[in-house]
């Protein structure tokens, strides 16, 4: 196949993946047929189904986008001094600047994950990507002597992302919600945790006081 030829189908297969992202953040995944789709992609069921069999394959290729996207955005920030310089880009792209069509899509997906096993795989695949990426990041600036080496990281991005994840949602429950005043908060959590490990506590039920 030329060169010319395999640019087209890539472009093509773009602008599918374009016109369901918005079917998808418009309707919800439940109530956009691949009818609409093929109308708002203005191609023909075969010429759709050429591409994607399904709105699971539709999903996976977005997924898969996504998560190129991701990795590229940790490579960019892993390498440069500055942690919470860089952590601030990230967060601050995924937060705020990211379109709410996208914000709504990522909603839908985690909605659907709880459902449709299919989905559920997908999300679950490009979380444990996110989630090492970002351990990355970090490890290397613990390496740097930038953040303390004793902190247990794996979970320090589990936070972390629940953190984005749960404002995330809120941006797609209520449009008008303004990230930017809570954007220093969202800072001061990740300049906190990443300070040093926590506390100790004794277990429950655990004595912590010598009696006798």
């Amino acid at each position: 196949m030329s060169r010319p030829a395999v640019q087209r189908q890539t472009d093509r297969r773009e602008e599918i993946l374009a016109a369901a992202q918005r079917c998808f953040a418009r309707s919800g995944f439940h109530q956009s047929s691949m009818q609409e789709i093929c109308a708002e992609a203005e191609i023909s069921p075969g010429g759709l189904y050429r591409y994607f069999p399904s709105k699971e394959a539709i999903i996976a290729a977005i997924t898969e986008r996504d998560r190129a996207d991701a990795a590229d955005n940790f490579a960019a920030v892993a390498n440069v001094p500055g942690i919470f310089e860089g952590l601030e880009k990230l967060a601050r792209h995924y937060l705020i600047e990211r379109p709410t069509e996208e914000i709504n899509l990522c909603a839908e997906i985690r909605t659907e994950s709880r459902r449709n096993p299919e989905i559920g795989r997908i999300h679950h695949a490009i979380n444990t990507d996110v989630e090492a990426g970002l351990v990355g990041v970090l490890r290397k600036a613990a390496e740097r002597g930038e953040i303390p080496s004793d902190l247990d990281l794996e979970r320090i991005v589990v936070v972390l992302l629940a953190l984005g994840d749960g404002l995330e949602w809120r941006r797609a429950a209520e449009p008008d919600l303004d990230i930017e005043p809570l954007f220093p908060y969202v800072m001061q959590v990740a300049r906190c945790l990443l300070s040093h490990a926590p506390d100790r506590q004794p277990k429950a039920g655990k004595e912590t006081s010598d009696e006798g």
